[in-house]
């Protein structure tokens, strides 16, 4: 089966390495050199994939990553950069990419990361024989899972796909805790061995969006020293 995949990079070297390999997991291959033409093209058409650098002539790679999602496109996202600084992983992460590796990398590790990402996004679409639309409603608070949509009091609040996928994730177990490591894998697909700080981030942002009161909150509990959980009492 042929997959179509974006590379946004402007090192002619590691988009060369990227296309060889990639190709052979059958990925028919689109590259940008910089930034803006790059997010001109995830725009204009559908990818199974997109690899976005960070630092691009034009337009950065988190930038990118941000308008895309912005646009309600979930095609999987993997940023490459050369920087190592913390802030720049988490930054890339809330943005909305679905993973992340650091410059200089193995191709193994890198075509690694890639299966897992095109294996997910495979079963996401897998379609289902008799589809069911489902909805949670927790006090004010609703979740279409078939339209993506959350509201509360009937006013639509805006979350990023990976907001969604946390929020979907602690409502459809009340309850249940989820500690912050396996919140990672189950959201982003892959284990982020020490980014576990990448959720409180995630929830605190959630909660703003859509709790009354995000210092207080009733919907996302917090289970010290374990992790979160979706408030089973509403």
């Amino acid at each position: 089966m042929q997959r179509n995949a974006l590379i946004v990079e402007d090192d002619p070297d590691i988009v060369e390495l990227l296309r060889i390999h990639m190709a052979d997991l059958g990925c028919a291959i689109s590259v940008a050199h910089d930034g803006r033409t790059g997010l001109e093209m995830a725009l204009a058409e559908a990818y199974d994939l997109m690899v976005l650098d960070v630092t691009l002539p034009g337009m950065e790679g988190t930038e990118i990553c941000r308008r895309i999602r912005g646009k309600d496109i979930d095609t999987p996202i993997l940023m490459l950069t050369a920087r190592s600084e913390e802030f720049d992983k988490v930054l890339g992460l809330e943005m909305g990419a679905d993973d992340y590796i650091t410059k200089p990398f193995s191709i193994r590790e890198f075509i690694a990361r890639v299966k897992a990402l095109l294996r997910r996004a495979e079963r996401q679409n897998v379609p289902t024989s008799a589809p069911k639309a489902v909805t949670y409603r927790y006090g004010e608070l609703t979740i279409d899972l078939d339209k993506r949509k959350v509201a509360r009091g009937g006013v639509r609040i805006d979350l990023s796909p990976k907001e969604f996928e946390l929020l979907t994730l602690l409502a459809s177990n009340p309850g249940k805790s989820f500690d912050r490591g396996k919140i990672l894998s189950l959201i982003w697909g892959y284990d982020f061995e020490g980014y576990e700080h990448t959720v409180n981030s995630h929830i605190n942002r959630l909660r703003t969006k859509i709790e009354p009161d995000a210092q207080q909150p009733i919907y996302i509990l917090t289970n010290w020293g374990v992790g979160y959980r979706f408030n089973e009492d509403l």
